[in-house]
């Protein structure tokens, strides 16, 4: 596996973190943990050189891994405090959960298709980073960790799963993109009465979210 991250990379990735930061998209904290993890890394190689513009690229199984600015976003959504536990629906290639890990959560991720699994289980390994992995159907979460501070969805999802609601602390917050070919962002809190308080957040673009496969 190939691992470097030359002063090249590092140049592009400070460029891309000053650039998000430009936008107001996330704070001080997710992009310092952007500029540590090298994007190119979880892209083929003939991605390598544009790894750090603000664009989705084509992963395997025929998913994308999302535009930084969208992982800058949802990361600064969740309002992270280290050692929160994170559910990440669609693993993909791994950036994200990457992204989540040096914030300092304890990672629990679901990916659907088997050959991102495995990639992005040797790719967090290789970098260092601990996760609890599972290859199967994110609407059904993984109810033996529950429940979680916080869950984030990764794919596009044509509603709210029951599963993942259940699967919430109270005062749990969970950040989905929501709709079938164009989808908004939505925060949902659980309350401390087992209620949930919805805000759409704007929009979003992912590719759809899967179901059936263990």
């Amino acid at each position: 596996m190939q691992n470097e991250d030359s002063p090249y990379y590092q140049g592009q990735r400070a460029m891309m973190c000053s650039a998000l930061k430009s936008k107001g998209l996330a704070g001080d904290t997710v992009l310092e943990a952007m500029n540590t993890i090298p994007r190119h890394l979880f892209l083929e190689s003939s991605f390598h050189q544009h790894a750090y513009q603000d664009k989705a690229f084509p992963i395997a199984s025929d998913q994308t891994i999302s535009h930084p600015s969208t992982v800058a976003w949802q990361s600064e959504l969740l309002k992270l405090s280290s050692g929160m536990k994170v559910l990440e629906i669609g693993t993909g290639s791994g950036y994200q959960a990457a992204v989540l890990c040096e914030l300092g959560v304890k990672l629990y991720s679901i990916e659907r298709h088997k050959a991102l699994f495995d990639f992005s289980r040797k790719m967090l390994a290789a970098l260092g980073y601990r996760a609890e992995l599972k290859f199967g159907d994110g609407f059904k979460g993984m109810p033996v960790f529950a429940p979680f501070d916080r869950i984030i969805v990764t794919c596009g999802a044509p509603f709210v799963p029951k599963a993942l609601l259940a699967q919430l602390v109270e005062g749990g917050v969970m950040i989905i993109p929501v709709g079938e070919d164009v989808q908004k962002m939505v925060q949902i809190t659980k309350q401390q009465d087992g209620s949930f308080v919805q805000k759409v957040l704007g929009d979003a673009a992912f590719v759809p979210m899967l179901k059936d496969r263990e």
